[in-house]
């Protein structure tokens, strides 16, 4: 398997949650509602995606998805209790 081409495409969805993520962070701080029902499926998707590559290119990874779960965090610190 060329690890390039399964890892070009999963950084690729790591980077484009993580700028819904942003996009939704900046939307509550300025005391917007946000609609977050697609984030967890998304999540499971790329978890998922992640989960079927080898251990060495998953590692390649993780500071992308270290990155993206601070933001999550961040977000989530943000949300207004429901």
């Amino acid at each position: 398997m060329d690890t390039g081409s399964v890892v070009a495409p999963t950084l690729a969805a790591i980077e484009a949650l993580h700028g819904t993520v942003l996009m939704a962070r900046a939307l509550v701080s300025t005391g917007r509602r946000v609609d977050l029902a697609g984030l967890d499926t998304e999540a499971a998707c790329l978890c998922a995606a992640v989960a079927i590559l080898p251990p060495a290119t998953a590692r390649s990874l993780r500071p992308a998805l270290e990155s993206l779960a601070r933001d999550v965090d961040g977000l989530a610190a943000m949300l207004p209790s429901p």
